[in-house]
């Protein structure tokens, strides 16, 4: 059996960087909405409180989510993606957000409701559900 070498060329390969850019920012902008939809019903169902802890919650998550997909981004568009790349910064983003939680828990343990914060969290991680729904995610 031979195997085959797939070879691209450059506009294959900036095409296929452009579309995972795309794909970046689409995931982004549906864990945004998902994020703020999460304050929304936090804020009409349990009040201001809860609206911004479900908010700290999503932004838990969202903010070094963000800061993991401009780095792959960068790293894409700089032709330097790689395995251990996308690796060590799946790492890095999983304990920026157990730190980010844990800040959560100690500076604003007055007002934060649980919950709230929980809920927020968990529907940021889902938004890939609304891409999911129309039909975005290829």
């Amino acid at each position: 059996m031979v195997d085959k070498v797939l070879v691209l060329s450059d506009a294959d390969r900036a095409a296929l960087d452009a579309q995972a850019s795309r794909g970046l920012l689409l995931a982004l902008a549906a864990q945004g909405a998902m994020g703020f939809a999460a304050a929304v019903i936090a804020g009409v169902v349990g009040g201001a409180a809860a609206g911004w802890s479900a908010l700290a919650g999503a932004g838990a998550y969202f903010i070094p989510n963000a800061l993991f997909a401009l780095r792959l981004a960068v790293s894409v568009r700089a032709g330097k993606a790689s395995p251990f790349t996308f690796l060590s910064g799946e790492l890095i983003k999983l304990f920026a957000t157990a730190l980010l939680l844990w800040l959560l828990s100690r500076v604003t343990q007055d007002w934060l409701v649980w919950p709230a914060a929980l809920l927020g969290l968990i529907l940021t991680l889902k938004g890939y559900l609304l891409l999911l729904m129309f039909r975005r995610l290829s």
